[in-house]
């Protein structure tokens, strides 16, 4: 089985979660924030809705320097949840595409994240994968989901039903 065809399902029930999560931020509550640390709701909705660039950005090139970075390695805060899911949709588009192009060899090239001349960590593309976007996707949609519940948004199943969906 080619690394792609294991990583493809999990990718697909990831995103078409996130997406679920996603269509209940409110954007009246854009503003808002738990804390004076925090990012607000709309900043945080828009970490997510961009993180699947980095699917796309770790196997089409050997490396990323964000001392360089570029617009599309960040998402502004959205203005609207309409605008959020187009940039998210796009992007999530985009990065399977790209994963389902990549060659076994693509996956296990080494890719690295710098700053300058600073390498921040370097390890195979696969693991870069399942790290950096997969598990940091996963790690701030839960973030979301825990400003959308102090916000009394009902949540979407994601695992398993929620208690607001039974």
């Amino acid at each position: 089985m080619a690394i792609k065809d294991s990583l493809l399902p999990e990718y697909d029930h990831e995103l078409a979660t996130t997406r679920r999560v996603l269509e209940r931020v409110p954007e009246a509550e854009f503003g808002w924030k738990p804390h004076e640390k925090s990012m607000t709701l709309g900043q945080l909705a828009g970490h997510v809705a961009n993180i699947p660039f980095w699917c796309s950005a770790t196997l089409n090139a050997p490396f990323y320097d964000v001392a360089v970075g570029d617009k599309e390695a960040r998402l502004d805060a959205p203005t609207s949840r309409e605008t959020l899911l187009k940039e998210f949709d796009a992007k999530v588009a985009a990065a399977r595409a790209s994963l389902a192009d990549a060659t076994d060899a693509q996956m296990t090239a080494p890719w690295s994240l710098k700053h300058g001349d600073h390498e921040i960590f370097s390890m195979p593309r696969v693991a870069a994968i399942r790290s950096f976007v997969m598990n940091h996707l996963i790690h701030h949609r839960g973030q979301l989901t825990v400003y959308l519940r102090m916000k009394n948004v009902p949540l979407p199943p994601i695992y398993g039903p929620t208690a607001d969906e039974q």
